[in-house]
């Protein structure tokens, strides 16, 4: 059971090997990629955007000192994916985003589970549906007195 687990944890998410060629041939370099993200998020609602400027923004910021190649690799890769899904143009203001691969989620650190957690919570207030219940409002008591 462990065996397999850790295999399937070393696992890609493609079932081609890394190839550092390859990958860094499709990527961008991070400042740039940084700045297309930060204008791609122009189109999205207010709380969308706000939340995803923070976020870009830390995350970028936390991996600035990153050394290893494969990890440099890995980062640019998924925020060039990212940009990829992001919706263009009058679409964007209708943008949810999409469900986590459980095979990405298996392969998370207890960090990035950690950062999911709190990420989540923190959206859970931007989507809340506003209620509006006419027995809590305070204007409708006050006018009888």
């Amino acid at each position: 059971m462990l065996r397999s687990t850790i295999v399937r944890l070393a696992e890609s998410v493609s079932n081609k090997p890394l190839n550092l060629r390859e990958a860094s041939a499709a990527l961008l370099p991070p400042l740039p990629l940084y700045r297309r993200i930060l204008r791609a998020h122009r189109s999205l609602p207010h709380e969308m955007r706000s939340l995803g400027d923070d976020y870009v923004k830390a995350e970028f910021r936390r991996h600035r000192e990153t050394t290893n190649k494969v990890h440099i690799i890995g980062f640019l890769s998924q925020w060039k994916l990212y940009l990829d899904e992001l919706p263009k143009g009058p679409e964007a203001g209708s943008f949810r985003g999409k469900p986590l691969d459980p095979t990405m989620l298996e392969k998370m650190s207890a960090e990035q589970l950690g950062q999911l957690y709190e990420l989540m919570h923190v959206t859970k207030d931007v989507w809340k549906p506003v209620e509006t219940d006419d027995s809590t409002d305070v204007h409708s008591h006050d006018t009888k007195s």
